[in-house]
């Protein structure tokens, strides 16, 4: 099939609608000329602040922020100890970062498989990939539902494993109507513009334990100390130490203004996710060969994407026709993810596709529909129309 007419009297869209995209207001852009106008852009108060602002908000008592999720989830590997030969076992519904943080530290990646009605890590899978090498799990909490992190728990505490959530997508969901970012030994959360807020790009650890929060501190800023209780010697207060091999990752105060004033309008932006949402799943409700977003009954899903499922069974064409069709009605879809082991980088390190079948089958039927907080109801409606549309259009 190449190229659609739609049986609109006009295009339903004369521009494109995005996946995701963020919200800035002349609040945001204050609270970062206020810092571009003081003393500090970087290395200052602004950042402690922010930090401060996420833990209280998600119930830890530390948070550490980095330039971005990547440098976050490779900080909580170092401090989490994962080494050459360690095992760490996680999704490969996921972005490369989830797994990438591990090889970092010279650790493998073990993927365990997903479960087929919410797309998150199945504990049934990561129990059998459990060896004597493995040292933790990274849960990732897909399109912003809690992976099942009470089981998940349990299985750590058992085999004496580290347990990291990798919430990039989850900022503001709850787990039995605890708050994501309570429940694991180090929680990521990402701020990448089309993230529940954004900093432009940045990521968080929050953790509970102070031994963590130490490490992480440390890591993102060159593994070195300045505090004199921690250094072998003090030769005065210009003195430092470096202790480990750490990383430059350190947000700037300009980043950390931005988030701390879009923390403010959080609530307000999840609340309309889970609007939009909410109206996605009654308006495309029952429609044949659509298979829409499943939700647990002990999560409240804070809503980074919606996946919708196309089955080859009921309609004709392929993903790839269903997807170009949408984006020539001007949708913006996009597809999450790429199951992580079957990149060429991955193959080349040995693993193999059919390692686990259930992603496969998931990515090769995935399409993802525009949300976020600024789509207007008229955004919201000509998503359904088209969906609608192109669905009819390939029906057998």
């Amino acid at each position: 099939m190449s190229g659609i007419d739609p049986p609109f009297a006009q295009p339903i869209r004369k521009t494109t609608l995005p996946y995701g995209q963020q919200w800035l207001d002349e609040e945001d852009i204050a609270a970062v000329v206020e810092v571009l106008r003081g003393d500090f852009i970087t290395q200052g108060p602004t950042i402690q602040a922010f930090e401060s602002k996420v833990a209280e908000y998600v119930g830890a008592k530390y948070a550490v922020a980095f330039t971005n999720g990547t440098a976050a989830l490779h900080g909580a590997c170092f401090a989490a100890e994962i080494g050459p030969g360690d095992e760490v076992i996680t999704t490969p519904n996921t972005f490369l970062a989830s797994s990438n943080c591990v090889l970092y530290q010279g650790g493998i990646p073990v993927f365990a498989d997903i479960d087929m009605d919410t797309y998150n890590i199945d504990p049934v899978q990561v129990e059998q990939k459990i060896t004597d090498k493995t040292k933790a799990i990274i849960a990732v909490d897909f399109s912003g539902q809690p992976v099942e992190i009470d089981r998940l728990s349990m299985i750590s505490r058992d085999n004496n494993l580290v347990l990291i959530q990798d919430a990039a997508h989850s900022l503001g969901a709850t787990y039995k109507e605890i708050k994501v970012g309570a429940w694991a030994d180090m929680t990521m959360f990402s701020f990448h513009p089309v993230k529940h807020i954004t900093t432009g790009e940045g990521g968080i650890i929050v953790t509970n334990s102070e031994y963590y929060f130490h490490r992480l501190q440390m890591f993102r800023s060159h593994g070195m100390t300045k505090e004199p209780d921690k250094m072998i010697k003090n030769d005065g207060p210009w003195y430092y130490e470096m202790q480990e091999l750490g990383c430059n990752y350190r947000m700037t105060d300009m980043q950390a203004a931005l988030g701390v004033s879009q923390m403010g309008k959080l609530d307000s932006f999840v609340n309309r996710r889970r609007e939009i949402a909410e109206r996605y799943n009654r308006e495309l409700a029952g429609i044949q060969g659509l298979i829409l977003p499943y939700q647990q009954e002990e999560s409240n899903s804070s809503w980074h994407l919606y996946v919708t499922r196309w089955l080859p069974e009921v309609l004709k064409g392929t993903r790839r026709e269903w997807f170009d069709a949408l984006r020539q009605l001007n949708i913006g879809v996009h597809v999450h993810y790429i199951p992580v082991y079957t990149q060429p980088y991955y193959q080349k390190l040995g693993y193999e596709s059919g390692l686990c079948p259930n992603a496969e089958t998931y990515y090769n039927t995935a399409i993802t529909l525009p949300l976020y907080p600024k789509m207007s109801d008229q955004d919201v409606t000509d998503v359904i129309r088209s969906v609608r549309w192109v669905v009819s259009e390939f029906s057998k």
